[in-house]
């Protein structure tokens, strides 16, 4: 299920930040959030999104659409083979 709107927590964990991280990435601007009910502060999943496809190491690999090649990996840990 798709969901628009994270948490501060869910945000920082999805990142592997602290939540003070977030708060601050959404004070500068990194970040787009809106507050709900009496202040509760959600971020938008658009926004974490545009955050880590701005941050890429990546993009230098990508074809001019700006679509790279998907490869799947599959772990083998715990498998016999």
């Amino acid at each position: 299920m798709y969901v628009p709107l994270l948490r501060v927590q869910e945000a920082a964990h999805l990142l592997k930040v602290s939540k003070w991280t977030i708060y601050r990435w959404v004070e500068e601007g990194r970040l787009e959030a809106t507050k709900i009910g009496r202040g509760s502060l959600r971020i938008f999943r658009s926004s974490l999104n545009g955050l880590i496809e701005s941050q890429r190491t990546d993009q230098a690999g990508l074809e001019p659409d700006g679509r790279g090649e998907v490869v799947h990996l599959r772990s083998r840990v715990g498998t016999r083979g």
